[in-house]
């Protein structure tokens, strides 16, 4: 019964959010938008893209102000990668994250600012950093969408269920900050989980390297100024995202204040957060932006125009970034197959490890010891 709500969860929440961008298409009426859009031209349209590189350069700063032991230039690319694979591809924003892990790792020959080699701990461990420093950012951000929401008609509806999902959204994140400098044992409980459903050449090093893991997020957390400068860096980004929101109604000939724009992406986040499941929020970004505008005075057609530019300009910078990527990760490969001892060390090394660590498990056991008195073997780290 699990496997099967595994596999059909994401196709239900696909289709009930196309049913809801239908219906919100219908309301709102195709005529309308299309006039709508037409206000923007290609120049406006071209300008918001532009933007949005910015704020994406951004988020490549705050990253590496968190995660410094890796290139701004990496940061940026992986960053570019994860958020273009979960506006683009018919995944979940956790897709989009493990998509991300392996961006982090891209390249033929992936290494850390000190020039050390780059693994999947490393890769695991920022993704996870950042992730942390964004959400605290988000919630700091939705907090002030909040404050600048309160007061209008019909804000009621959305101001105490946002405080109760922040609310619940702090313990949450402190909950998972908690197990990232603490959970050791959790790690290791979850790496073997993990390690019973994934394939026998990867298991052994997972397991492996949980503690090279936990080592690296140990090291990242040590230094709370940077976590600090990353959340706030975030924070800068989101306020940037609310600057865009507001250039777009301009362009589409609604003229509200920075503030309102504020609460609207504020809130507009705080929902597409508590939605993530749905693949490439759609629907529930469309009816977010619809029932916010309403507050402001709106009209449905002018808010859809915006989430549609809103997707419009993701699919325009995301495209061509995965198309990179894969030339990147093809580029990867072949270097792998021109190289057989490489390709070896990564692939069959795990296996003969894991049958090194059982002839020594063997010979421990005939000289009286358990198999619980030994370790582990240790695997490669790369996956």
């Amino acid at each position: 019964m699990t496997k099967t709500l595994k596999k059909t969860l994401p196709v239900l929440l696909s289709l009930l959010g196309v049913a809801l961008f239908t219906f919100i298409a219908a309301r709102a009426g195709i005529h309308p938008v299309m006039e709508a859009l037409s206000k923007v031209g290609l120049g406006g349209f071209l300008l918001l893209a532009a933007c949005q590189l910015v704020v994406d350069v951004g988020l490549g700063i705050a990253w590496h102000a968190a995660v410094p032991i890796l290139s701004i230039k990496r940061l940026m690319a992986a960053r570019l990668v994860r958020d273009s694979a979960g506006a683009c591809l018919p995944f979940s924003q956790l897709g989009g994250m493990v998509i991300g892990v392996r961006a982090t790792m891209a390249g033929v020959n992936p290494r850390t600012e000190q020039g050390e080699e780059l693994h999947w701990p490393e890769a695991v461990a920022a993704n996870l950093v950042d992730i942390t420093t964004e959400v605290l950012g988000q919630i700091a951000f939705v907090l002030i969408a909040l404050l600048c929401l309160i007061g209008h008609h019909d804000a009621a509806r959305f101001v105490w269920p946002l405080i109760g999902g922040m609310a619940l959204l702090s313990l949450g994140i402190a909950g998972f900050i908690w197990t990232q400098q603490r959970g050791g044992a959790t790690v290791s409980k979850v790496a073997t989980f993990l390690g019973r459903h994934i394939a026998a050449e990867w298991r052994d090093s997972l397991i492996g390297n949980t503690a090279a893991f936990q080592s690296r997020l140990e090291e990242l957390w040590s230094r709370p100024d940077r976590i600090s400068l990353g959340a706030l860096c975030h924070l800068i980004c989101w306020t940037g995202s609310a600057a865009m929101t507001w250039l777009g109604l301009q362009l589409l000939g609604a003229h509200i204040g920075f503030f309102s724009s504020v609460a609207i992406e504020g809130v507009v986040c705080g929902i597409m957060s508590a939605g993530f499941l749905v693949p490439g929020a759609l629907g529930v970004q469309e009816a977010a932006y619809v029932a916010l505008g309403m507050i402001f005075g709106v009209d449905a057609e002018v808010s859809l125009s915006l989430s549609l530019l809103r997707r419009g300009r993701d699919i325009l910078i995301g495209i061509p970034v995965l198309l990179i990527w894969q030339f990147v990760e093809m580029r990867r490969l072949r270097h792998e197959r021109s190289t057989p001892g490489s390709r070896r060390k990564k692939v069959i090394s795990p296996a003969v490890t894991a049958i090194a660590g059982n002839i020594k498990n063997e010979g421990a056991s005939r000289d009286g010891k358990t198999s619980e008195d030994t370790s582990f073997a240790t695997a490669p780290r790369g996956l």
